[in-house]
């Protein structure tokens, strides 16, 4: 209890968590320590054991930033404003244009003042604070509702959690990106690789997937960063300006963006622009663009909102991190379906904070209309998490006796003949025991989108398939602890890991499964129309392809693809296999679209026009309800959802009399059932 712990000890407590604080800020966000690390730690100690001599822990103490045990689960946060998305502006023209449509709305010919500062590439937050104590952490999510991370957020050392220097709100939302430096999302990759685990694609990936650690320590673990830039929900306390409430954050000593630029007019914002775009590569972190706002937040409310972003911001994109390169080796990359998909090794460069020496020459027809030969110097481009291409070939740089690239006869894996159908751009190894096609099955298997295997990922595979562990599915259901120890990229907590996760992948539902398996031609979408009309795996035994023809939207490709999966003896009997070996599937599709009846069964949609959730949600929503959300309009649409701006979809579904629906209309169309609640 607070009144047994003697008042000295208490003041001593407070007096040196204060202290430590202003240590950590002056280090972390200032960059200008005033007391060596040895110093600090030593204070760190002794506040250490005064709690827990005395049991007495203030909230905002350091102490209470190095991770807590594992929670089962993140609770959902509604966000009290919406987390709103930029809209994107990819030149100057668009800038100007931007600028041109504000003036209008406003009714003014006076040059607007904007913001200008870096676009973070990390993870949204939103950092809730009342009577200035940090209380909860969330990230975006669907912009309206996200998960509380706030165990995670609190071991990140430039997140105050208690407010200092500035008057104090009751209750503030604040705005920022989680994000991680690029040579320290380097140094965590080459530790996973040491470690056996999967690399991150980039500093993004990282930082969320840090963020999202369901045992707070391993976020504690790794050097993130936060830069401030927004708000949402504030009662108590009056901005008048972007400017204003940057200069409020920076005397409360939250971390804010590296540059931050108060201009007016158009032209001068794409001074601010060039400006950035010269010295991104400076940052020590990765930057693909600028954000643009209205610095006056009366005009800003005057601007208002469109349906999924804010009329008053815009977030413009530089262009993708280019660089020139050799290719040394062009090959052949056999997938899952066997088609060989042709990519170039070449010499290695930075492109973006990332080293990169491979990149995907997409296909044989591409490789010729663009006439790429081993010995070219290239310019390879590197946008987001995207994986490198070329952009370009340097003519006059190209080596006298370079030859042309032809498509392979053999399999570059197995040595067996290769087919290119007429009319097809695929060339495809036709071998039902090539190597790399069952790599390649059983990396698919273990997606996320499959069995979500993780730890299972290419490299792992490969390391199993050369040391004859795995074969086909069913193995990897037999693998055992002790056969990972000895192998490279295994220790034994990555060997742990991955037999925790392929125990916890048996307990999946049939949609997943079928989606897995790799049934040709079979997706997600399709797999999970099966799952609606068979209850169980043993249902599809020896079904008919009339059956499945009988499903609407399924045609005839699909419906004789999964015919002959399900009439071929080896696969049944690898089936029968896979369930002895624990394989447990559940059906809740069939469940609900039997017992609730599915308020979109058998209807095709299309969407077009700017609508409040994102098309990827909307796609979700549409076909959880048995729907099928088409991308064309035809004559066999049901409905069109329209939102603002809708195009030349919309004219066509007029012509055609397809009946054009609003969102909300489809949200009433599906409002009794269950899942419609999950989703939104």
């Amino acid at each position: 209890m607070t009144e047994k712990v003697p008042a000295e000890i208490r003041h001593e407590i407070s007096r040196m968590v204060k202290e430590l604080n202003e240590h950590s800020y002056r280090y972390y966000v200032l960059d200008a320590p005033v007391i060596s690390d040895a110093e600090y730690d030593r204070q760190y100690r002794r506040l250490r054991e005064l709690e827990e001599q005395f049991g007495y822990v203030l909230p905002d103490s350091p102490t209470q930033r190095v991770g807590a045990p594992p929670s089962e689960r993140f609770d959902k946060v509604s966000h009290a404003e919406p987390m709103l998305s930029l809209d994107n502006a990819f030149s100057h023209d668009e800038m100007r244009e931007f600028d041109k449509k504000l003036r209008k709305l406003l009714n003014s010919d006076k040059n607007i003042e904007y913001t200008v500062e870096p676009k973070y590439d990390g993870l949204a937050m939103e950092l809730t604070y009342r009577d200035g104590l940090l209380v909860r952490a969330s990230t975006r999510g669907d912009g309206y509702e996200g998960e509380d991370v706030t165990r995670n957020i609190r071991t990140i050392r430039e997140v105050p959690l208690r407010m200092e220097g500035a008057p104090v709100p009751h209750e503030i939302d604040i705005r920022g990106e989680v994000y991680m430096d690029t040579d320290e999302f380097e140094a965590l990759n080459r530790q996973r690789e040491e470690q056996g685990e999967p690399a991150f694609a980039n500093p993004r990936n990282a930082a969320a997937g840090s963020v999202r650690q369901l045992d707070s320590r391993i976020t504690a673990s790794r050097r993130l960063h936060l830069a401030c830039y927004g708000m949402g929900s504030v009662t108590g306390m009056i901005f008048t300006s972007q400017s204003d409430f940057i200069n409020w954050l920076r005397t409360s000593r939250f971390p804010l963006p590296a540059k931050m630029a108060v201009v007016k007019g158009v032209d001068n914002v794409i001074d601010e622009i060039l400006r950035l775009e010269h010295e991104r590569d400076s940052f020590p972190f990765e930057t693909d663009g600028a954000v643009v706002k209205v610095n006056d937040f009366g005009l800003q409310q005057k601007l208002g909102v469109k349906t999924r972003e804010p009329r008053w911001a815009i977030a413009y994109k530089f262009q993708a991190h280019r660089e020139t390169t050799v290719i040394r080796e062009i090959h052949g990359s056999v997938g899952r379906t066997g088609v060989i998909t042709p990519f170039a090794v070449f010499e290695p460069v930075r492109i973006g904070g990332v080293t990169v020496s491979r990149s995907t020459l997409h296909n044989w027809d591409e490789i010729k209309r663009k006439d790429i030969r081993v010995g070219d110097t290239v310019v390879i481009e590197r946008a987001g998490d995207v994986i490198p291409h070329v952009i370009s070939v340097d003519l006059k740089r190209r080596p006298k006796k370079s030859e042309e690239v032809i498509v392979p006869d053999k399999c570059p894996v197995c040595g067996s003949q290769v087919v290119r159908e007429e009319g097809e751009v695929a060339a495809r190894c036709v071998s039902l025991h090539c190597p790399a096609q069952l790599q390649e099955k059983i990396v698919h298997f273990a997606s996320r989108g499959g069995m979500d295997i993780e730890g299972l990922g290419e490299k792992n595979v490969e390391i199993l398939f050369k040391k004859g562990l795995i074969r086909h599915f069913e193995d990897v259901y037999r693998l055992k602890k002790d056969d990972l120890l000895d192998l490279p990229r295994f220790a034994e907590k990555s060997a742990q890991n991955l037999i925790s996760a392929i125990e916890k992948s048996k307990q999946a539902t049939l949609a997943r499964f079928l989606f897995a398996i790799g049934i040709l031609h079979v997706g997600e979408y399709a797999a999970r129309l099966l799952a609606r009309n068979f209850r169980r795996l043993d249902d599809l035994y020896g079904v008919q392809k009339e059956s499945i023809l009988g499903i609407k939207q399924v045609g005839e490709k699909i419906a004789a693809s999964v015919s002959a999966f399900f009439n071929d003896r080896k696969n049944l009997h690898l089936l029968e296999s896979m369930k002895k070996l624990g394989l447990d599937l559940s059906n809740p599709d069939f469940a609900s679209g039997r017992k609730n009846g599915l308020a979109l069964e058998g209807l095709t949609l299309v969407i077009t026009g700017t609508l409040p959730k994102s098309r990827k949600d909307i796609e979700a929503l549409i076909e959880s309800h048995g729907g099928h959300a088409a991308s064309a309009v035809s004559a066999n649409t049901d409905y069109l959802v329209a939102g603002e701006d809708a195009g030349s979809k919309f004219e066509k579904a007029k012509k055609l009399g397809v009946k054009i629906i609003s969102f909300d209309a489809l949200i009433k169309m599906t409002e009794e059932d269950s899942a419609q609640r999950r989703l939104f």
